[in-house]
């Protein structure tokens, strides 16, 4: 390393080529189909679970209105990010953007509760593929632990192997839990009934109704749940630096993921609730094995959706352990986090940023077995990074007009100005649902973010891809 450099609040050393040459990762290895289908593959556990409890929150009216905010939200964010992912194609992604749109500490924060989020899913997920398979008793399994394990050990083996087979893999199973959502949707058509929508009673408090029977306060409860749909396909622009073609890719992933999404995300509200009831779809933990049980019976639908409903949550947890690998070497390798994290081995891979968060994740999952608690935890993670993300791409359309954006957002920053108005509305709404876990988020992050202020921000590296970005907009800034 070079001697340092002072700006920013910072202080920066120059890594030299071996440094960088041993955290590098593989290049293009990811097309605008396989990107697509890593960020859908990142969300589609949602559809199969998750999202049924806003309706004991909000009732369907409620969990409706609530899904559709978050629709919004997300797809007026993934345009600023298919716009920021174009201008600035590299692996650490959300802490990239905010990193030259806010500075060192903005763009740590980002990454660190981007990293808090996608360290947690596939924690939470194990949870719920042991929970499936006790529930279908498979193998004999009557603890969930094992199940937890062998998920991390075999997906983070996969990863290891090349983000090229991975990915590849990823698509496959994802196209399977597709699939069973369109079977799923179709069987229950036959089924459907307006009346089973609206089957929960109103409770009396202020504005409820046949529709909204919580009232007006359901629908700010019900939130958190319709972010299920479309949780965490903002990691798609994380794969940028493995893509082939990423200024040019990333904006036809992204868009085409998120119009998938929202296909798939309305076509299970309404046909779950529609054709096995609100009241009882709200208070199971596998919504769609359970509305097709009450519309059909025990049959063929019932068992199907729910053996195909494995392949959704471990296309969420293969794909999530790719994010934050990707988050955790960005940081790592720019200083930010300690740099071991950031090397990567013979197959470009960073080996130590897939296994080191996957034991914690198992531990997380052994030691808790509760899904629900660490999704919560995860989303307030990620409510929080989307403020700053879209406040990222509204500063840096305002600081810097000129920069090359292959791609620009319809609307520019009046588009990631509603997002982010929404995005501070969902974190609201995570203290309202789960306080203790909004909190331990919280936690989490200052904890990280004190590490940052003390040590790290002393350490940092001057020639990182997005510190490089920055360092370039500074001298433009200068000279202009």
């Amino acid at each position: 390393m070079d001697g340092p450099q002072h700006r920013s609040g910072a202080d920066f050393q120059v890594a030299g080529k071996d440094y960088l040459r041993a955290r590098s990762l593989r290049t293009g290895q990811a097309g605008w189909v396989l990107l697509a289908g890593l960020g859908i593959a990142y969300v589609i556990s949602g559809n199969y679970s998750g999202w049924q409890f806003g309706l004991a929150l909000g009732g369907w009216g409620g969990l409706l209105i609530a899904t559709a905010l978050m629709a919004v939200m997300y797809t007026t964010m993934t345009l600023g990010l298919a716009e920021l992912s174009s201008a600035l194609p590299v692996a650490g992604a959300g802490y990239g953007f905010a990193r030259r749109a806010l500075g060192p500490l903005g763009g740590f924060t980002t990454g660190a509760a981007i990293l808090i989020e996608y360290a947690i899913v596939p924690a939470a997920i194990s949870v719920f593929i042991g929970g499936y398979v006790e529930s279908l008793h498979l193998f004999g399994i009557t603890n969930g632990w094992p199940v937890y394990l062998v998920c991390y050990a075999i997906f983070v083996g996969v990863h290891l192997r090349g983000v090229g087979e991975a990915l590849r893999l990823l698509l496959a199973i994802t196209v399977l839990a597709i699939l069973g959502l369109v079977v799923f949707a179709a069987g229950m058509i036959p089924h459907f009934s307006t009346a089973r929508l609206f089957d929960i009673p109103p409770n009396g408090s202020f504005g409820s109704s046949w529709f909204l029977p919580f009232g007006v306060t359901g629908i700010l409860a019900a939130l958190v749940y319709g972010i299920w749909f479309f949780l965490a396909v903002e990691g798609l622009p994380l794969a940028a630096e493995e893509a082939r073609d990423p200024r040019r890719d990333m904006p036809r992933g992204i868009k085409l993921a998120m119009g998938v999404l929202l296909v798939l995300g309305f076509a299970v509200l309404f046909t779950t609730a529609g054709g096995g009831g609100a009241s009882v779809v709200g208070h199971g933990d596998n919504p769609l094995p359970a509305a097709a049980r009450a519309a059909a019976g025990d049959g063929w639908l019932a068992t199907t959706v729910n053996y195909v409903g494995l392949a959704g949550l471990v296309a969420s947890f293969f794909s999530a352990i790719y994010a934050y690998s990707r988050q955790l070497f960005a940081l790592s390798r720019a200083g930010y986090l300690p740099r071991w994290l950031s090397v990567t081995g013979k197959r470009k891979t960073p080996y130590l940023a897939l296994i080191v968060p996957g034991t914690v994740g198992f531990l997380l999952a052994a030691l808790t077995q509760d899904g629900a608690k660490l999704i919560n935890i995860a989303v307030f993670g990620a409510t929080v990074s989307y403020v700053l993300l879209n406040l990222s791409h509204i500063v840096l359309r305002r600081k810097e007009p000129g920069l090359a954006r292959p791609y620009r957002t319809p609307g520019g920053a009046v588009t990631t100005s509603v997002s982010m108005v929404l995005a501070v509305a969902a974190v609201v709404a995570t203290f309202l649902v789960d306080i203790l876990a909004a909190l331990i988020t919280a936690g989490i992050l200052l904890v990280l973010i004190a590490y940052f202020w003390f040590y790290s921000r002393h350490h940092l590296v001057a020639n990182a891809p997005e510190e490089e970005f920055a360092t370039l907009a500074a001298a433009e800034a200068e000279l202009s």
